[in-house]
């Protein structure tokens, strides 16, 4: 029998106006300590991102995503935050912040397969 082992997620989203506190899940964030595992999903929905506000620049919130991978992956191209041990990277990332890409607050849970598990709240949560 498989082990259930503890994870911690937390949805990404855009905040388009960060006074109006609207927001579209465009990805989600997964850390499972024991397996050594840190991977982020990310998608973002142009036109319905356009409903809540036209004045987002899609390349440069694309480019924060992107972020979010390599920092995820411990990439070189992902700065001095990538550097970190993979607690810090998780914790960094999902830190409370008010700006336009932010994250949910960080909820737990058990897995046997923490790629798979990730993928089905991709699909709940941001698809």
């Amino acid at each position: 029998m498989q082990e259930n082992n503890l994870f911690e997620y937390a949805v990404i989203r855009v905040v388009p106006q960060v006074e109006r506190e609207e927001f579209l899940n465009v990805g989600v964030i997964l850390y499972c300590p024991k397996l050594k595992f840190l991977q982020c999903m990310c998608a973002v929905d142009e036109a319905r991102l356009c409903s809540f506000s036209n004045k987002i620049d899609i390349d440069d919130l694309k480019g924060h995503l992107y972020s979010y991978a390599q920092i995820c992956h411990g990439s070189k191209d992902g700065g001095p935050i990538a550097q970190l041990d993979m607690p810090s990277r998780f914790r960094w990332l999902t830190a409370t912040r008010s700006t336009v890409v932010q994250s949910s607050k960080v909820h737990p849970g058990l897995c046997i397969d923490p790629l798979e598990t990730l993928e089905k709240l991709y699909a709940q949560l941001v698809l």
